[in-house]
């Protein structure tokens, strides 16, 4: 079974390679001041509602946020709901602009 948590150098890897789906769990004003290219958004609060219509339990899953912490909620709950393959983003998008790209902002 996979770690509860994803590095930053890790999850850039699934990225590039196209393994992963990234969902951004972050309120809309957050992800329009900084997104990851290609994450799709998905607000921690909404998840319960839309998780099992648009996410696949099978699919890989890195859940991201500003600091990790909401995300690791997310991928709790995921995890009990069946999604295995979810992991939480370490660090956050705080975490992907220091180590991976800086030209994502920090807030």
């Amino acid at each position: 079974m996979l770690d509860y948590e994803i590095s930053a150098a890790e999850a850039a890897e699934l990225l590039k390679e196209k393994k992963a789906r990234f969902i951004d769990v972050r309120e809309p004003w957050e992800f329009a001041t900084a997104k990851i290219e290609g994450s799709e958004l998905m607000p921690m609060g909404d998840v319960p509602s839309r998780a099992h219509q648009e996410l696949d339990p099978e699919e890989r899953l890195v859940v991201l946020c500003h600091h990790g912490m909401r995300s690791m909620n997310t991928t709790v709950w995921l995890r009990n709901q069946g999604f295995e393959q979810a992991q939480s983003l370490r660090g956050g998008i705080d975490a992907w602009s220091a180590e991976i790209d800086p030209k994502v902002p920090r807030y």
